[in-house]
């Protein structure tokens, strides 16, 4: 089989902050998220759909937040690390699609921003990457403002290296 598909699914509760990564890219908001990483729910997302693909488990179990190592981490070391994972097996991301569930902040101003980190990140093209916002029309948790979801989706192909 030349491909294989991942989904991944993140939601962090909101805290004290003025600020949230989404995508490796620091928006500002006047909460920020309780995490034991950056709490970047774009990437985290992201790293669960790309390590499902492979059937190699989830971001817990490569980051655990048990280990201190992890305190307050750059999710976009965890991206890259489960790029290379990818790679070192003959896989790459062929396309990524994400999309973050929010009532704010508002996410259109930052999504190009994102897209070109998570690319960059990826090494693939900028138009391999989809990262777009949703509301969930002031129900649930997102709804009430509570936190912040992500989901992802993407396809590996086989590298042609």
């Amino acid at each position: 089989m030349n491909v294989r598909i991942g989904q991944g699914y993140d939601v962090h509760a909101f805290g004290e902050g003025d600020h949230v990564m989404l995508g490796g890219i620091r928006v500002p908001h006047d909460r920020g998220v309780l995490a034991h990483s950056d709490g970047d729910v774009v990437l985290h997302a992201l790293c669960d759909a790309m390590l499902g693909a492979l059937a190699l488990g989830d971001i817990g179990l490569h980051f655990p937040p048990s280990d201190a190592r992890w305190k307050d981490a750059d999710s976009r070391t965890f991206l890259r690390h489960c790029d290379g994972l990818l790679r070192e097996r003959g896989w790459r991301v062929g396309n990524a699609d994400v999309t973050i569930v929010c009532e704010r902040p508002k996410v259109g101003p930052h999504a190009d921003a994102m897209r070109a980190t998570v690319a960059g990140d990826l090494r693939v093209g900028l138009d391999d990457v989809s990262i777009k916002a949703t509301t969930s029309e002031r129900l649930g948790f997102t709804g009430r403002g509570e936190g912040i979801a992500a989901l992802a989706v993407c396809l590996l192909v086989r590298d042609a290296d």
